[in-house]
C-alpha cells in the first residue's frame, strides 16, 4: 500500500514538473521578431547579389568567347 501510494506521489510530482517547464516557454518580444525578419532580409538579399555575380559570370564569360573568335 505504500508503495502504491509512493509511485502515485512520484507521478502526480512529474507531471506537475512537466506541467511547470511547458509553461515557463518565453514568448518572443518585438526586438526577437525585428532581428529574424533582418535574418531573412539579409538572406534574400544575399541570394541575389549571388544571382547577380552568376549572370555577370555568364557575359563576361560570353564576352570573352566573342573576343576569342574574333581575334582568329
Amino acid at each position: 500500500m505504500i508503495k502504491i501510494g509512493r509511485n502515485i506521489i512520484a507521478a502526480v510530482l512529474l507531471g506537475i514538473l512537466i506541467a511547470g517547464v511547458s509553461g515557463c516557454k518565453k514568448k518572443e518580444g518585438p526586438m526577437e521578431r525585428t532581428g529574424k525578419e533582418i535574418d531573412k532580409a539579409a538572406e534574400k538579399t544575399g541570394q541575389k547579389i549571388d544571382k547577380a555575380i552568376e549572370k555577370s559570370g555568364e557575359k563576361i564569360e560570353k564576352a570573352g568567347e566573342k573576343i576569342k573568335e574574333s581575334v582568329k
